[in-house]
C-alpha cells in the first residue's frame, strides 16, 4: 500500500529560537569589545553578551551573558531584549520562565524585531505560559511574516489552510507558503506540493506537485522524497517507474521516513504480500474474490484502483474508497487506515478530518502503528477535534510502542516542552534515543541540543557533535550549521576553520540564514579563508534577502566604507534602514546619522 501518512503541521522542536552565532574572538577584539562595553556601548555590550553565551573568546557563562544582556536591554537593544527571552524560555542560566520571556520578547516586539514577534506567535499559539489563543498568535506571526521572516509565513499558511484563529482559507495559505517557498523554506515548498497534488485551493496539478516536492527533496526534506517516491510509484503526473519510486523511498528512509524505509524493502525484496497476492493471481480473480465479499481481495482490488500497478485497472480514487469501504466494515485495519488517509488529505473525497479519526480509530483498535500516529497528531494539532495533548501522548505511546520512530520523536517533544506532560528532559532523552536509534534525523538534532546545553544530561560537546553529525549526513540544515558553530568555536572538536566553513556551506545551499551570515564574516574577516570583500557580500546578500538584519548591517558597512565595493553613501544607507526595519538598532543609528548629513 502506498499511502502517505497524515502530514504533520507545524513541527514542534525543542525551542531553539535562533540567534548568529558570533564566529571566534582574538585577544585584541575581545578586549576591545569589553572596553566598549563598560564604557555604556549597547552594540558592545549585547556582543559580549553574545561571546558569553556562545563561549566565543571568552569562556560559557550564561550568568554573565545575562548580565550584559540586560545592561544593552535597559538602553532598548532589540536583539539583547529578544535574546533575554530566549535565555528564560530554554532556562540558561535562568529558572526557566515563560512569563519573563514574554515580558522581553513583548519589549523586542515593540520595536518591530521580526524573531521576538515570532517567538510571542509561538507561545501563544501553543499555549506556553499563556492561555492558548490563535487569534493573538496570528496577529504576531502576521507581523514578523510581513518583515519576510519565513517561520513566521510557514505557520500563517498552515493556519489558514487548517482555519486555526482564521477563516479558511487556501488561496491566503498559499500566498504565505509561497512567500516562505520562495526564501527556500522547505517545509513551505512541501506543503505547496500537498496543495497541488490534492487540489487544495488550485487546480490539482501532478506536475507541479512535483516541481515543489522536488525543490523540498533537494534540501533533505524526507515526506517530499517519499511523496515523491509514492508519485512514481502510482504513476500520478509521471509514467510509472518502480526503480525511481524505490530510489525515492530509498532518500526518504536514509532521512529518517520510515515509511520510505517500508517500501523501499517492498519494492527491493518484492515481499509485500499484497503485491504478491496480485502477482500470484490474476486481477479476474481479485475482482471475483473481493465480488464475493473476501475483505483481503477487496482492499487489494482498492489499491489497484488507488496506487497498485494492476493490468486493465486505472487510478480512480472513486472506486478505490468505494472497495475500500467494503473491506473496512469487514473490520480489516489497512483499509480503515487507507480510508481514514483519503479523507485527511482529501483524495477523491472532500477533506474530512472527522470521518479520517473515525476510520483511525477503528484501525488504530485493532493495532494499527500508523493509525495510532496520525491520531495522536490530530489530537496535537487540533486537527478536527479540540487540541488534546493529554490524548496526543497516549496515541503517540500505542504507536511508540509499536517502534514507530515518528511517535517516538514528538513524545520526546511533549517531554521536552512539557506539553500534556511535566516536563521531563530525562524522558524527552529517552525517546529521542528510540527514534534516533532507527535513523530519525529530527531526534538526532535535538538530542546534540541537549547535550550541548545540557538539559537532562550532562554538558558533553562531543556527544552533541556526535549526534550533530548523524543528523547532518541525513541532509538537516540546522544539524549542519551547528557544526560549524562547534568547529569554528573548538566545542567537542579541535578549532578547524575548513570544517566549519564546509558544513555552513552545506547548510547556506538549504537557505539556512545563519550560515549564510556566517560565511560572509569569514570572508570579510579573512577567518580561515584569503579575505575576500566580494564573496562576503555574496554570501550577506543572500543572508539579507532573508531579512536577516545582521548582514543588512554589514552590507551597510560596507557601502559606506567602500570595502570591496564602490562607495555608495546612498545604497548605505538603504541597507541600514531594512536593517533597522528588522529591529537592529545600530541600523538605525547609522541610518540616522547618514540622514541628518543629507543622504
Amino acid at each position: 500500500m502506498l499511502k502517505k501518512i497524515l502530514y504533520m503541521l507545524g513541527v514542534v522542536l525543542l525551542l531553539t529560537f535562533s540567534n548568529a552565532q558570533a564566529l571566534k574572538f582574538n585577544a585584541e577584539t575581545v578586549a576591545a569589545v569589553k572596553k566598549a562595553a563598560a564604557q555604556g556601548n549597547a552594540v558592545a555590550q549585547f556582543n559580549l553578551g553574545l561571546m558569553y553565551a556562545n563561549g566565543d573568546g571568552v569562556p560559557q557563562d550564561y550568568s554573565k551573558a545575562r548580565e550584559w544582556y540586560e545592561k544593552a536591554a535597559a538602553q532598548e537593544h532589540a536583539s539583547a531584549q529578544s535574546n533575554l527571552g530566549v535565555m528564560y524560555a530554554k532556562g540558561q542560566g535562568v529558572p526557566q520562565d515563560d512569563a519573563k520571556a514574554r515580558e522581553w520578547w513583548k519589549k523586542a516586539a515593540a520595536q518591530g524585531f521580526a524573531e521576538a514577534q515570532f517567538n510571542l506567535g509561538v507561545i501563544y499559539d501553543k499555549g506556553r505560559g499563556v492561555p492558548q489563543d490563535y487569534t493573538k498568535a496570528w496577529e504576531w506571526y502576521e507581523k514578523a511574516a510581513a518583515q519576510g521572516y519565513a517561520d513566521a509565513q510557514l505557520r500563517l499558511g498552515i493556519m489558514y489552510a487548517e482555519g486555526q484563529g482564521v477563516p479558511q482559507d487556501y488561496a491566503k495559505a498559499r500566498e504565505w507558503w509561497e512567500k516562505a517557498a520562495a526564501l527556500g523554506y522547505a517545509r513551505a515548498q512541501f506543503n505547496l506540493g500537498r496543495m497541488y497534488a490534492a487540489g487544495k485551493g488550485v487546480p490539482q496539478d501532478y506536475a507541479k506537485a512535483r516541481e515543489w516536492w522536488e525543490k523540498a527533496a533537494a534540501q533533505g526534506f524526507a515526506e517530499a522524497q517519499f511523496n515523491l517516491g509514492v508519485m512514481y510509484a502510482n504513476g500520478d503526473g509521471v509514467r510509472q517507474d518502480k526503480r525511481t519510486a524505490r530510489e525515492w523511498f530509498g532518500k526518504a528512509c536514509d532521512n529518517g521516513e520510515q515509511q520510505g524505509c517500508d517500501y523501499y524493502r517492498n519494492l527491493n525484496e518484492a515481499s509485500n504480500a499484497q503485491a504478491a497476492a496480485i502477482d500470484t493471481a490474476s486481477v479476474a480473480k481479485v475482482k471475483a474474490d473481493a465480488e464475493r465479499g473476501d475483505a483481503f481481495a477487496q482492499c487489494v482490488l482498492a489499491e489497484c484502483y488507488d496506487s497498485v500497478d494492476c493490468e486493465g485497472i486505472p487510478h480512480d480514487y472513486a472506486k478505490a474508497r468505494q472497495w475500500y469501504e467494503k473491506a473496512a466494515v469487514q473490520g480489516h485495519a489497512e483499509a480503515q487506515f487507507n480510508l481514514g488517509s483519503m479523507y485527511a488529505e482529501g483524495l477523491g473525497v472532500p477533506q474530512d478530518y472527522v470521518k479520517a479519526r473515525e476510520w483511525f480509530e477503528k484501525a488504530a483498535a485493532q493495532g494499527k502503528a500508523s493509525a495510532q500516529y496520525n491520531l495522536g497528531t490530530m489530537y496535537a494539532e487540533g486537527l478536527g477535534v479540540p487540541q488534546d495533548y493529554v490524548k496526543a501522548r497516549e496515541w503517540y505511546e500505542k504507536a511508540a510502542a509499536q517502534g514507530n520512530a515518528s511517535a517516538q520523536f514528538y513524545l520526546g517533544v511533549m517531554y521536552a516542552e512539557g506539553l500534556g506532560v511535566p516536563q521531563d528532559y530525562a524522558k524527552a532523552r529517552e525517546w529521542y534515543e528510540k527514534a534516533a536509534a532507527q535513523g530519525n534525523a529530527d531526534a538526532q538534532l535535538n538530542l546534540g541540543f541537549m547535550y550541548d546545553e545540557g538539559k537532562g544530561v550532562p554538558q558533553d560537546y562531543a556527544k552533541a557533535v556526535g549526534w550533530w553529525e548523524k543528523a547532518a549526513t541525513q541532509g538537516d540544515a540546522f544539524a549542519q550549521y551547528n557544526l560549524g558553530v562547534m568547529y569554528i568555536n573548538g566545542k567537542g572538536v579541535r578549532q578547524d576553520y575548513t570544517k566549519a566553513r564546509k558544513w555552513w556551506e552545506k547548510a547556506a545551499a538549504q537557505e539556512q540564514v545563519n550560515a549564510q551570515f556566517n560565511l560572509g564574516t569569514m570572508y570579510a574577516e579573512g577567518f580561515g579563508v584569503p579575505q575576500d570583500y566580494a564573496k562576503a557580500r555574496e554570501w550577506y546578500e543572500k543572508a539579507a534577502a532573508q531579512g536577516n538584519a545582521d548582514a543588512q548591517l554589514n552590507l551597510g558597512f560596507m557601502y559606506d566604507e567602500g570595502e570591496g565595493v564602490r562607495q555608495d553613501k546612498r545604497t548605505a544607507k538603504e541597507w541600514y534602514s531594512k536593517a533597522c526595519d528588522n529591529g537592529n538598532q545600530t541600523g538605525c543609528d547609522y541610518c540616522r546619522k547618514l540622514n541628518e548629513r543629507g543622504f
